[in-house]
């Protein structure tokens, strides 16, 4: 995937590669030793089942590595997103 800036994710859909919206990208966990994205932090659609993900109040968290694109959309494949 090309480089991205983060200032340019702010606010974006989040997305399944099926289309379905999960919720609108709040935050991002970076691990400072690497410098590497390790996590979305989402703020979920209400019409979204977030059962099987993992979840802190009203924060959806999603594993960088399920990102497939960013365009419009940051696109997520909804297998690899799961717990």
């Amino acid at each position: 995937m090309a480089r991205v800036l983060a200032r340019s994710l702010s606010k974006k859909k989040v997305v399944t590669n099926e289309g379905k919206v999960i919720g609108i990208l709040k935050n991002l966990i970076v691990d400072y030793e690497t410098g590497l994205v390790v996590d979305l932090v989402i703020q979920p659609d209400p019409s979204f089942d977030t059962s099987g993900y993992r979840t802190e109040s009203d924060r959806l968290f999603i594993a960088f590595e399920s990102v497939k694109d960013v365009k419009d959309y940051i696109i997520v494949d909804r297998y690899l997103s799961r717990k």
